[in-house]
């Protein structure tokens, strides 16, 4: 007889790769508290924006040895740069498995008097990156057979926005739209897209407008006040998690009962 062989240790085994979070607009504000949230979920996470000294403040502050939290400097307007930030991330770690689409602009102004020139470039910005960040995380997580993609709208894009503008009204519009194409085409590969649709948040914007007029806004909502970043990002949250599988194509609401359907 041989010598019996010692059985299977199965502390030697290697722990799971950690998965990847990309989240764009990250800096402050909603994506703020979803990069924060996701990362507390025991996700790396990239934080990509145009404001590279608040996205690596913050990545700092969410691990100061940068193993798990990184900033990657890009305007999402701009799909070169946009691309080149993807590769960095991919570099540094591996190819997301969630991403977070959520950098967008706001604009107010009439829909007759919108500057076609503003038109386009909250497009750029607001619907196109959703479009390109998509296409270009979308196939690893296709391949690897699990993704998750999380797409922030607006109640603007279901109801019209007289405040954020008609342009930025249109391009969440565009998202709902561009989250059922994408579901379509990733749900028999594992791979989910969702919409979260907020209302008004307590985001630093609202910093410089009159106390009055928030008030009256804020009465306007069933709850009785806005919502918090830390809200949404708990339902972004869920939605990247193991547990979700099942759900894709969807608009989740997030809006204090201004919008009830």
């Amino acid at each position: 007889m041989g010598t019996p062989q010692p059985s299977a240790d199965p502390t030697t085994h290697p722990a799971p790769e950690r998965k990847v979070a990309l989240v764009t607009g990250a800096a402050r504000g909603i994506g703020a508290a979803i990069a924060a949230e996701l990362h507390r979920r025991g996700l790396r996470v990239a934080l990509l924006d145009q404001d590279d000294t608040g996205a690596r403040a913050l990545a700092k502050s969410l691990d100061p040895d940068g193993d798990s939290a990184m900033a990657v400097h890009a305007d999402v307007s701009d799909p070169e740069g946009t691309e080149r930030a993807v590769r960095a991330v991919s570099s540094a770690w591996r190819s997301p498995d969630v991403l977070v689409n959520n950098a967008a602009r706001t604009a107010p102004g009439s829909v007759w008097d919108v500057d076609l020139d503003e038109w386009d470039a909250l497009m750029a910005t607001n619907l196109r990156s959703v479009l390109v960040l998509t296409r270009l995380c979308a196939p690893a997580m296709r391949e690897r057979g699990w993704g998750r993609v999380i797409n922030l709208a607006s109640l603007a894009g279901q109801q019209g926005g007289l405040v954020a503008g008609p342009h930025y009204a249109a391009a969440k519009a565009g998202v709902l739209v561009l989250t059922k194409v994408f579901a379509q085409e990733l749900a028999p590969h594992g791979v989910t897209v969702n919409a979260v649709a907020p209302a008004a948040v307590q985001t630093p914007v609202m910093d410089d407008l009159p106390a009055e007029a928030l008030q009256r806004a804020a009465d306007r909502i069933p709850v009785g006040r806005f919502g918090r970043p830390e809200e949404v990002a708990a339902l972004v949250g869920h939605l990247a998690g193991e547990d979700t599988g099942y759900i894709t194509g969807a608009t989740l609401d997030v809006n204090g009962g201004l919008f009830m359907r």
